[in-house]
């Protein structure tokens, strides 16, 4: 189903009113200058998240799920785990869900 937009709005910027959107559209990585100066019309403002942190949490949960499998499987294979490994792992968990509540925080303070 199409879009339909029923009425156009013309307005005049200068030179540098373009440089500046132009900038901002970079700056929020938006490449459709028509949907950004609709949101901007619309809503006065456009939030962007630098979640490059949550990449470093799924980074840290893979290595914690690769080692929780494999402490499965020797657990499996021989019918016991060390106690060493069980320290390594929950210490993995708490640099995990510390990241997380940093995440966390910081959005929570995002007004």
């Amino acid at each position: 189903m199409a879009v339909s937009y029923g009425e156009s709005i013309l307005i005049k910027m200068t030179p540098e009113d373009i440089k500046a959107i132009k900038a901002k559209m970079e700056q929020a990585g938006i490449k459709n200058r028509s949907a950004y100066i609709r949101k901007m019309a619309r809503d006065g403002y456009i939030i962007m998240l630098d979640l490059s942190d949550l990449k470093e949490v799924l980074r840290l949960l893979r290595i914690n799920s690769n080692n929780l499998n494999q402490y499965a499987k020797k657990a499996n294979e021989c019918g016991e785990v060390y106690r060493e490994d069980m320290k390594v792992l929950q210490s993995q968990l708490d640099e995990i869900w510390e990241a997380v509540r940093g995440i966390l925080e910081r959005l929570a303070n995002i007004s």
